[in-house]
């Protein structure tokens, strides 16, 4: 079965960064996209970052742009998200996933892998 184990949240300060890691089984890594989702209570799911199964095109979403990285690296079946300069509007809980295709996708309803959560809070 394909698994998705989430790691690296925490509760940081704001202007802090943390790297989370998401890392999987089960599946053919390089062959799909992966996203990077996340949500705080009351509030929808909402892509964060995405990259292709090659690593070679990144998407983010306008609010992180500049702040956050989204890396693979398919040897070792995992993909990072390089989160800087944390504001408290950052904290939620973050999802990865995989795609159904090695595309950028940018909507959650083409991902059909999701791992756990991390949470990440960012106090001020």
């Amino acid at each position: 079965q394909v698994q998705l184990v989430e790691s690296g949240g925490g509760l940081v300060q704001a202007g802090e960064s943390l790297i989370l890691s998401c890392t999987t089984s089960g599946q053919t890594f390089s062959a799909y996209g992966v996203g990077w989702f996340r949500q705080d209570p009351g509030k929808e799911r909402e892509i964060v970052a995405a990259i292709t199964g090659s690593g070679d095109m990144t998407y983010y979403t306008d609010s992180v742009k500049g702040r956050f990285t989204i890396s693979r690296d398919n040897a070792k079946n995992t993909v990072y998200l390089q989160m800087n300069d944390l504001k408290p509007e950052d904290t939620a809980v973050y999802y990865c996933a995989t795609a159904f295709h090695p595309l950028i996708s940018r909507t959650a309803l083409e991902y059909n892998y999701w791992g756990q959560g991390t949470r990440v809070t960012v106090s001020s």
